[in-house]
């Protein structure tokens, strides 16, 4: 099978290259995926498991992306819950080949069903940015209807998801980022925006919920805004920065099915708008994972036409 390869970390996706790989077998529990579509988080050569195994035992040529929507050809021995020939989209193993490839072998409980009028491109740009929305405002950041959230990068994959959730789920949503996107941050639903490199942050005043996905200084200036039992949620690792009287909270997203089966029926039922900015074919995927000017939105990787 084509599949798209790294193995030196200092490259970075620099060093991404297409080449031949042997089918991935199915171990206990697993499927095999032929991959329709493929999406690919830009830091995942800053993560460890591209690199190595759980054991800390060197992997490469590993396989990035993590994830996928497509058509499931095989089972492995024990595998219930789904069947050859199904629709299926979800979230790959970090320690494991991902998903820039004709073919994945993924835990079955790391997907669920794709409905047939969604797209396999829609599909693959939902598992990360959606499930990271999710938990990090209802597992995590245990929303409520009425509290204020500030969403960091709202005009980007993670953000606009989590801007659109909130404001389906009944909070006030500030979003931030560059100036540039202003409109598109109020589009998906932002009633305010900050522009980071012009306005004041700490105008915005006190809020219920931070959602960070940039660090930094502006996690530090920010937790310093949140009220009195609320909460900063990050995904950029460990905290450096505290509320005075609140909780801060950095997670890792998880698979999980009934959450993706949340996330994608919005998408039918028109709640939930994706942020795709960019399709590539897998011959292309190289080119279109190290562009030579910022895009906006999610670049997805079309492995099958």
């Amino acid at each position: 099978m084509k599949a798209i390869v790294v193995t030196d970390q200092a490259a970075g996706t620099a060093g991404m290259t297409l080449v031949e790989r042997p089918e991935p077998p199915a171990a206990i529990n697993d499927v095999i995926v032929e991959v329709h579509a493929s999406g690919f988080v830009p830091t995942e050569t800053e993560w460890p498991s591209t690199w190595t195994d759980r054991r800390d035992r060197d992997r490469t040529p590993s396989i990035p992306g993590h994830e996928m929507a497509g058509v499931v050809t095989a089972l492995g021995y024990g595998t219930t819950g789904l069947s050859v020939g199904q629709r299926v989209f979800g979230l790959t193993d970090w320690h494991r080949d991902g998903t820039l490839a004709e073919y994945v072998a993924v835990e079955a409980r790391n997907l669920a069903p794709l409905p047939g009028d969604v797209d396999f491109t829609v599909g693959a740009s939902l598992p990360i940015s959606g499930l990271t929305a999710w938990q990090g405002l209802f597992d995590h950041g245990r929303l409520r209807a009425g509290q204020s959230v500030l969403v960091h990068g709202a005009a980007g994959a993670v953000g606009s998801m989590v801007t659109q959730l909130a404001r389906e789920f009944g909070a006030y949503v500030i979003g931030t980022g560059r100036a540039a996107d202003r409109q598109k941050a109020l589009d998906f639903g932002a009633q305010e925006f900050v522009d980071l490199g012009n306005d004041a942050l700490e105008d915005v005043g006190g809020v219920d919920l931070v959602f960070d996905v940039i660090g930094g200084d502006i996690q530090r200036r920010s937790a310093g805004l949140i009220r009195a039992g609320g909460t900063l949620v990050t995904v950029v690792g460990p905290p450096e920065a505290r509320p005075a009287d609140g909780l801060a909270i950095d997670f890792v997203v998880e698979a999980d099915r009934a959450q993706l089966g949340e996330v994608v029926q919005r998408v039918r039922d028109g709640r939930l708008r994706t942020n795709i900015g960019y399709i590539a074919t897998l011959d292309d995927a190289v080119a279109a994972l190290n562009p030579t000017e910022r895009r906006k939105g999610k670049t997805i990787i079309r492995v099958r036409p």
